[in-house]
């Protein structure tokens, strides 16, 4: 199934971070990050919307998800670009996401689990369909846990974590998939989560969105040799189910 929120109008970019190199946004859930043939009917994306902000041309170095909102790096010449590509490749780039899951998760848990390639059967109709796994590896910890006397399905409760994320490689729906090996699917995922749980949130708390959240960037400048740390926040709608669920609700606990 293909994840095709309702049509917002995004508003200006919110930038969290800018130098004479770099440039990085907040980008909202729902939003591309540059145009695509499998979604012609689009007319915003995250990179044609800097570029117009700021005048002037930006290159994208790192990709998010469509429904995953958060830190996104541009660069602000095709040098950079090559530059602060080549720290992605010598994982010298560190990134944190927040997930919100269905269950209870262990303290921590590092995950080593190949994983196949994931292909668009039109985008990729001409790729190797019998490529070996790639390596991926998952860092993740529960921040926090909560139980709601809610019945779905067999269970009396519903039971809900906070996890931190940090990957070490950069694989297709990455996260979303160790998420879902580990009996944890991130809440709003509707390729890998769970639909009876994704139609709870929606009823209950009323956001329609992927509870998946590109929190924190950090690295050593290439130019400055200074060290970056660059955050988003989860936003108001997000600290309101936290809340509700019994976890702080203050930018500054995450």
């Amino acid at each position: 199934m293909i994840e095709r929120p309702e049509p917002i109008e995004f508003g200006e970019l919110e930038i969290l971070y800018r130098d004479e190199n770099y440039v990085a946004i907040n980008k909202p859930s729902g939003l591309l990050v540059h145009r695509s043939f499998l979604d012609k009917h689009e007319t915003q994306f995250a990179m044609q919307m800097l570029r117009d902000q700021i005048g002037q041309r930006v290159f994208p170095v790192h990709r998010l998800d469509r429904p995953t909102s958060g830190v996104l790096l541009f660069a602000l010449s095709s040098e950079a670009a090559r530059d602060i590509n080549q720290l992605f490749i010598d994982n010298q780039i560190s990134k944190r996401y927040l997930a919100l899951v269905r269950g209870f998760a262990p303290e921590s848990v590092f995950l080593d689990k190949p994983l196949k390639e994931e292909l668009d059967k039109i985008a990729d109709k001409f790729a190797d369909q019998d490529k070996a796994p790639q390596q991926a590896q998952t860092q993740f910890n529960c921040l926090h846990q909560a139980a709601l006397p809610i019945p779905i399905g067999k269970y009396p409760t519903v039971r809900y974590s906070l996890v931190e994320c940090f990957p070490k490689t950069g694989r297709k729906h990455q996260i979303r998939r160790h998420l879902k090996h580990l009996s944890l699917p991130i809440i709003g995922d509707v390729n890998h989560g769970d639909n009876q749980h994704n139609q709870f949130f929606r009823e209950h708390f009323t956001l329609r969105r992927l509870m998946l959240f590109a929190t924190e960037l950090n690295f050593v400048h290439p130019y400055t040799k200074q060290a970056v740390k660059i955050k988003a926040p989860l936003g108001e709608a997000m600290l309101s189910i936290c809340q509700q669920l019994g976890w702080p609700n203050q930018e500054k606990d995450y």
